[in-house]
């Protein structure tokens, strides 16, 4: 899965909505307002590590349970610990290949869905209902 794609994807939940409050290079996608990913090039990582990981491509930020976080990058040597975020309910993806779509796709859909389970019960019954 690549950038584009992933972005559809992500853009194709409901009430998602995509800002760019850090520029034109990073992707923030927002439900209801309230982030569940961003989407970034690997060149524009200030840490050494992450640019070294992403070797030029593109990367994701997902919300993820702590413990299903960990064991994801025991995994995936595409997934890090969260770049700029919370290290433990944030992973990064390496948008390089070696992920299968399905699993991405997964991914996806949980910090979403993790996102949503945190909102009062009137927003949730208000995106639950379009799933």
């Amino acid at each position: 899965m690549n950038q584009q794609m992933a972005e559809h994807y992500l853009l194709a939940k409901p009430a998602s909505s995509l800002y760019y409050p850090f520029g034109d290079d990073v992707s923030v996608f927002k439900v209801k307002n309230k982030l569940f990913a961003t989407i970034s090039h690997g060149s524009n990582a200030k840490s050494a590590k992450v640019a070294e990981d992403a070797k030029g491509h593109f990367w994701m930020n997902l919300k993820c349970d702590p413990n299903e976080a960990e064991i994801l990058r025991d995994i995936f040597p595409g997934i890090i610990p969260g770049y700029h975020m919370n290290k433990s309910n944030w992973n990064t993806i390496i948008l390089d290949g070696s992920i299968p779509q399905g699993e991405l796709e997964r991914m996806m859909d949980n910090s979403y869905l993790l996102v949503v389970s945190k909102m009062t019960k009137k927003d949730q019954q208000s995106i639950l209902i379009q799933l």
